[in-house]
């Protein structure tokens, strides 16, 4: 079928598709947009006509726009983009649809414009949902977007980036942009990389973050400093990950933990306001790793249930079962258990699948009890007596429910159980309606975690490792440890976490040469190498560094949790797939031979 496709010419749009209500009846309007849907109601053809602001009923009725141009509108298929001019109406009473904004409004189209044909759709854009495969839609994104639940995600976006750069411009903090071809450093996750025409054998890094740049901008006096930040990372991704990503970036000069927590509290406040209309509590509860791992078995956790570790050390330590008590006795060791209230009912083969869950994470097995009556006598062989009524006292079970313990080395131990408890909470969310609710409905929980160890041993590489990066304060009191027991220094860190989910990290600075080199040599890193790789930073402190402390949010992330979402994926406008490519533009793509000459580059 072929289409005659009309110009502009003189129409221009005087109103969008989510605009018009009953204060505009009987006043001509021109709109412009996709056909959404068409129904044929016995010879009066109906278009909801959409753009990224709503969708507006037109009504074609033939005797208003005559046989010919009726027959046309006829034709015209979902995603056509069409124009129409014509009078707005106040729909009938029983044909209000308070669902919509312009739904107390109709217009009656006298004149229309075929602006644009579409081929066969590869998937429906008209529904809320489609059951395409997240492939193909990667495939047409440019489809995928005219979604409305998506078209709504980039609004949100929007609306959220402009609400942090008032939020911080109010606070006095600038805008200001680093580079985004930098050095390589191998340290922490792998650097994307750009090769130089002008230097052979010579490559940039894409930025993993502004970390150095803001660093050094606050050496440079600028005090206060934000940025929307686009960070690139070579590194596996995950539904929350994407090689790049852009992150609420901003650092403070002569600043402690407390006056971060207290800018970033008063940005979080003003974008639950400003974006879903949700009033935050502030501050934010706080707690340190150490109380993190041992309450939740994780860095991360989500307080919207309850279901805490217990430690159970001490009595599981006294068992006359060697199983039970060796562990828990054994130096670093410790005994964790959960309650699983009303678990009595559960069965057998679901506790020992629980008991695969914790063995997969790295602990030795999972002990459960079904607190019953029935099953007192056979739970004594590993409590006995009054020792049995101490271990459920500090569960803090009853009748009827579960108990599930395990030990070993503490922190291994505490995350294993960790890892049960994030998906025994799944159960408590669905059942007090908190997956998938509306942003109004969700119960948002807020959390610094803080004071993180400053490093951590790696196995393969054999040496320590950041626990986040290399430039975070140890504690004073932890300086004298770092080069004798490096496992014992702690940090000015801290993330903040919502719901489960890790929103950004951050530290106080280290901003003393002598301090920075000394943490440097701990992670294996000469006086010469730590010059090579981080000479301009070194040489920067020695004039004069304010102390100064910041963090890095991810906007991607905020976004996914403020809209909803389950992947970061939804939020972002071009993502890529879990291998890195992008379907729709087919990058990473080959180059010709004659650029990888003036590159200087040749493959073996």
């Amino acid at each position: 079928m072929t289409h005659q496709l009309e110009a502009l010419g003189d129409w221009r749009r005087t109103h969008t598709c989510g605009e018009l209500t009953l204060a505009a009846a009987g006043t001509t309007a021109t709109l412009m947009g996709w056909v959404h849907r068409t129904r044929d109601h016995g010879g009066v053809l109906f278009i909801d006509l959409r753009d990224r602001y709503g969708a507006t009923q037109v009504v074609f009725h033939p005797e208003t726009v005559g046989p010919l141009l009726l027959d046309a509108a006829s034709r015209l298929g979902n995603e056509f983009v069409i124009a129409v001019r014509g009078v707005v109406n106040a729909r009938p009473a029983d044909a209000v649809n308070p669902a919509m904004v312009t739904g107390a409004i109709e217009m009656d189209v006298h004149e229309f414009r075929l602006l644009s044909a579409c081929d066969p759709l590869p998937f429906q854009v008209n529904e809320e949902y489609t059951l395409a495969s997240e492939d193909l839609r990667l495939k047409y994104r440019y489809l995928d977007l005219r979604r409305p639940e998506l078209s709504r995600v980039l609004a949100l976006r929007h609306k959220a980036a402009m609400t942090a750069r008032a939020f911080l411009s109010g606070e006095s903090f600038l805008e200001i942009e680093t580079p985004i071809l930098v050095k390589a450093t191998p340290e922490g996750a792998r650097d994307y990389v750009v090769p130089s025409r002008v230097h052979h054998g010579r490559f940039y890094a894409l930025p993993q973050s502004p970390q150095l740049y803001k660093q050094t901008l606050m050496i440079a006096g600028c005090d206060r400093y934000f940025q929307l930040a686009r960070c690139l990372r070579d590194e596996d991704l995950r539904a929350d990950r994407q090689p790049e990503h852009t992150q609420i970036d901003l650092e403070m000069s002569f600043a402690t933990e407390d006056d971060v927590f207290g800018t970033v509290e008063g940005l979080f406040r003003s974008l639950w306001k400003e974006c879903l209309g949700i009033e935050i509590a502030t501050p934010f509860p706080r707690m340190t790793y150490d109380e993190s791992m041992r309450t939740y078995g994780t860095d991360k956790p989500d307080v919207r249930f309850g279901l805490e570790l217990r430690d159970v050390t001490t009595t599981c330590a006294r068992s006359p079962r060697n199983v039970v008590a060796n562990g828990a006795k054994a130096e670093g060791g410790i005994a964790v258990a959960i309650t699983i209230p009303g678990g009595a009912g559960t069965s057998g083969t679901q506790l020992r699948k629980y008991e695969d869950v914790v063995k997969a994470a790295g602990a030795g097995g999972l002990t459960f009890f079904k607190i019953l009556p029935g099953d007192r006598e056979k739970q004594q062989v590993i409590f006995p007596g009054a020792l049995l009524d101490e271990f459920l006292a500090t569960c803090g079970a009853k009748e009827g429910d579960a108990v599930v313990f395990t030990n070993g080395p503490w922190e291994r131990t505490c995350k294993a159980l960790g890892v049960l408890r994030s998906q025994l909470g799944q159960a408590e969310l669905e059942k007090r309606g908190l997956l998938g609710v509306t942003p109004e409905k969700q119960d948002w929980r807020f959390l610094w975690v803080r004071q993180f160890p400053l490093f951590e041993w790696s196995a393969d590489q054999k040496r320590w490792e950041p626990k986040h990066h290399m430039f975070t304060m140890p504690n004073p009191e932890h300086l004298e440890y770092l080069e004798t027991d490096p496992g014992r220094v702690y940090a000015q860190l801290y993330d903040l976490v919502l719901n489960g989910n890790e929103l950004g990290s951050g530290s106080v600075r280290i901003h003393r040469p002598d301090i920075q080199e000394r943490v440097m040599k701990v992670i294996g890193l000469t006086h010469e190498q730590a010059y090579e790789k981080f000479g301009f930073l070194l040489d920067a402190y020695r004039f004069a560094s304010p102390p100064h402390a910041g963090i890095g949010m991810g906007l991607d992330r905020i976004i996914m949790l403020m809209a909803g979402r389950d992947s970061i994926r939804d939020v972002i406008a071009f993502p890529r797939t879990a291998s890195a490519t992008n379907l729709m533009d087919g990058s990473p793509s080959t180059l010709e031979d004659e650029q990888l000459k003036e590159l200087g580059i040749r493959f073996q």
